[in-house]
């Protein structure tokens, strides 16, 4: 372990004396706890991340910079779309999706390094239940669809396979979420299969490039945005797990979206049948002022361009047709080749840029006394997995129906948007469709016939509540034959029956 005077020359060399100002009054074991943190940070990174923080929060307090005369729109040839692809070709992408998975070649990485903070609860988002009538979790509904995905190749290509789950978590959700899957039975997933693994954790900076301590003994730290991806597959090994598995593309994206497509086999056939290594799922930015970052091209270069960084009037701009020419709406889903994945983790993760985040952080005073501050006091820098786009050889976007595949969950019942009650809402809404569109009818508590409705607000409820459980359907197909020309009374739930393997259900009438 570190001596006391080691970390004393580290941190002088740091320029971060002040971390160790209250070390004559911790015990014993205090002390032993907090050289051991000491030992995990490196001087000179610590320095440059202190000195770098500072510089980029004084920045960021200025005018953001504006990339609109540098910008134009991903070319056509680059971007496939569910909507404007025809059956046939939508056919062939997803049979080659299908073949891959098959042949053990696809993983899904989820990342799930952040806290339910804003939805007001002390777990991880993915333990979440947005109060579907089945009960079912963020964390179920996802292991559910790799659990399909998997059949469903298996079963189109005559051979078992397996599509691994790695889980990048951080200090603050590993813990409870290993105990929640093992509490779970892994939701039915081999546990050899889930892989979870931890992001770096770095640490908050005041304004003035000073280290901020959150107890006497231990230093405010935080996760590393989940472009921290980039550096953790290099600390856990997880890249040598994917070779030894034989995994060669990477579907990768975010706990918070309830319509999630696992290991989607569509987009893994399309990017695969380009030749990609990396590829962006997108959806259609609702209007023009939408806060979400933007897929484009930036001086030749693919990147992602956040919305404070465009000026309303390019924001605005509209092909002759009407649509928007800055459309397409990032949705942190992405498609990633093992092999870009390792040289970015080799050699360009260094190189992302750092994006700062201003925040209140909870703090010790001279006195000792912890504060927890009304405004903000502390800078958290993160990196973010889309900004490896620019070192892409070959980037594809994919276009995507927003209401059947993005629903992020981030606030609290009470905000306008991404809500437990709207994300609620997409996922029935979307399963009411799916029954509708088999030939189901459904019914009021009366028994009476409620009248079919395809389109519903984003504010309202479908006509009648329909649960289809992943295992029975991964994304509508295969209910013609248990759906078709049945009366189904609201609340209808669809689930299936781990006994015999058969598909049953709750108020079929």
């Amino acid at each position: 372990m570190l001596s006391f005077e080691e970390a004393t020359a580290r941190l002088q060399a740091a320029g971060q004396p002040h971390v160790l100002r209250f070390w004559s009054e911790l015990s014993a074991e205090e002390k032993d706890v907090f050289l051991d943190e000491l030992s995990q940070l490196d001087p000179e990174e610590l320095s440059q991340h202190c000195r770098a923080a500072a510089e980029a929060a004084s920045r960021a307090s200025g005018e953001e910079e504006r990339l609109d005369t540098h910008m134009e729109p991903v070319a056509p040839e680059f971007i496939g779309s569910v909507c404007k692809s025809d059956k046939e070709t939508l056919k062939q992408w997803e049979d080659e999706g299908f073949l891959q998975i098959a042949e053990n070649r696809v993983a899904v990485l989820l990342l799930a390094g952040g806290q339910g903070t804003r939805l007001g609860v002390p777990y991880p988002k993915g333990m979440y239940n947005v109060g579907l009538p089945s009960g079912k979790t963020l964390y179920q509904i996802q292991a559910e669809r790799i659990r399909k995905v998997q059949e469903l190749a298996s079963e189109k290509n005559g051979s078992k396979c397996t599509v691994p789950w790695y889980i990048m978590t951080s200090e603050f959700t590993l813990e409870p979420t290993e105990k929640f899957f093992k509490e779970n039975g892994y939701f039915g997933l081999e546990p050899s299969d889930v892989i979870m693994f931890e992001q770096r954790m770095i640490p908050a900076v005041s304004f003035d490039g000073k280290i901020i301590l959150e107890k006497k003994n231990k230093i405010a730290m935080a996760p590393d945005g989940n472009g921290g991806l980039y550096r953790a597959l290099v600390d856990n090994n997880v890249l040598e797990d994917m070779e030894r598995r034989g995994v060669q593309y990477v579907h990768v994206y975010c706990v918070d979206n309830i319509l999630v497509r696992l290991a989607d086999p569509v987009f893994i056939g399309f990017c695969v049948s380009k030749g990609a290594d990396c590829g962006a799922k997108v959806v259609e930015k609702a209007y023009p002022a939408e806060p979400v970052g933007v897929v484009c091209r930036v001086d030749g270069i693919y990147q992602v361009v956040e919305y404070s960084e465009l000026k309303p009037e390019t924001a605005e701009q509209r092909h002759p047709g009407g649509e928007l020419v800055y459309s397409a709406g990032n949705i942190c889903n992405h498609f990633f080749t093992r092999d870009f994945l390792r040289e970015v983790a080799q050699k360009f993760q260094g190189q992302l840029k750092q994006h700062v985040a201003i925040k209140k952080v909870p703090f010790v005073d001279e006195d000792g006394s912890l504060v927890k501050p009304t405004k903000p006091n502390g800078i958290k820098m993160e990196k973010f997995v889309f900004d490896v786009f620019q070192f892409s050889k070959k980037f594809v976007a994919f276009e995507v129906l927003r209401e059947e595949e993005f629903s992020p969950l981030k606030n609290a019942d009470g905000a306008p948007v991404d809500t437990p009650t709207t994300v609620r809402r997409s996922l029935l809404a979307q399963h009411y469709r799916w029954a509708v569109q088999a030939g189901a009818n459904f019914l009021d508590e009366h028994g009476n016939p409620i009248t079919p409705k395809i389109r519903t607000a984003q504010d309202e409820d479908p006509p009648a509540i329909c649960e289809i459980s992943p295992l029975v359907s991964y994304f509508g197909e295969g209910l013609d034959e248990v759906l078709k020309q049945k009366n189904l009374k609201s609340p209808f739930l669809l689930h299936e029956n781990n006994e015999n393997n058969e598909s049953s259900s709750k108020f079929l009438v």
